[in-house]
């Protein structure tokens, strides 16, 4: 999956850390797309010499490596004419840095075991570059907020509101009938094969949304709900919660057209995984259609 970086660390704990010349600086558009460019088909990110930024504040290490975000570029106050200072002639245009959106870098780059500690850390950036984006101003007066001295938060100088980062918690799971599991696709966004998915209500267990999300979704009862596996999923701004159990009862399929376009009974030796080991999703039919679950 793609927190799977060992022997590579990503150290998410806050640190008032000045930046130096040499750290990592991401730079999102308004879009939210970040501002990489690809030597010899990897991610390499921008560092803080390359880029004229003036507010910044610091996300995490990766390793050794200390990443910041540009807050100006949350005010559009950077674009692509970085690329001005970086590239001044054909012969370097290798140099030039490009906006990728997320789903681009996931898609471009997963085919490297290499790779990817920069794409969790582009997504883990990206959770963070959402909420501060969305953190801007204050909920409860309307006055500009700031990032905090001591902690992850955003807070208000006028009227004292403290914010801190959102996680959405969301549940996938695999609901399995003998020898069969229970694939679908969504009616739009991404195209291949997927597990029941949802999120969690307000005063709802993560069991509670497991048995009402299959049920909605394809009609299915279920029972024997057990946890598997979380992941984090930046993209989203989640945080997975897998779980595995059974069809209660003979399991016919009650479709919702409006979330899927396919959900159907897939014996294990049929089932097809995603095009990348990325997600939390591919692993669990991964581990069914291998016959570990």
């Amino acid at each position: 999956m793609i927190q799977d970086i060992y022997p590579s660390k990503l150290d998410n704990s806050y640190k008032n850390f000045e930046m130096r010349d040499k750290d990592v600086l991401l730079v999102f558009d308004e879009k939210g797309r970040i501002l990489i460019r690809e030597k010899d088909g990897k991610i390499e990110f921008p560092v803080a010499s390359e880029i004229e930024c003036g507010e910044n504040v610091y996300l995490f290490l990766v390793d050794d490596r200390r990443f910041f975000l540009a807050m100006d570029s949350i005010d559009g106050k950077i674009d692509n004419s970085v690329n001005d200072s970086i590239a001044t002639s054909e012969e370097n245009t290798d140099n030039y840095l490009k906006h990728y959106s997320i789903r681009e870098l996931r898609d471009h780059f997963s085919g490297e075991e290499s790779t990817k500690k920069y794409l969790f850390a582009a997504f883990t950036a990206y959770h963070l570059w959402k909420w501060y984006s969305d953190s801007r101003f204050c909920g409860k007066c309307g006055s500009r907020t700031k990032p905090g001295d001591t902690e992850r938060s955003m807070c208000c100088p006028v009227c004292g509101n403290v914010i801190y980062p959102r996680i959405n918690p969301a549940v996938i799971v695999g609901v399995t009938k003998g020898d069969s599991l229970l694939i679908t696709r969504y009616r739009s966004g991404y195209k291949h094969n997927a597990l029941v998915a949802g999120f969690t209500e307000i005063g709802e267990t993560l069991e509670g949304t497991v048995a009402r999300e299959v049920m909605e979704e394809t009609g299915v009862r279920v029972k024997n709900i057990r946890y598997y596996k979380s992941q984090p999923w930046g993209m989203a701004q989640d945080v997975l919660v897998g779980f595995f159990c059974e069809a209660d009862g003979d399991g016919t399929i009650h479709m919702d057209e409006n979330e899927l376009k396919y959900a159907e009974w897939v014996r294990r030796e049929d089932i097809v995984l995603q095009p990348n080991n990325l997600s939390l999703t591919n692993e669990m039919m991964r581990v069914f259609k291998e016959g570990e679950e």
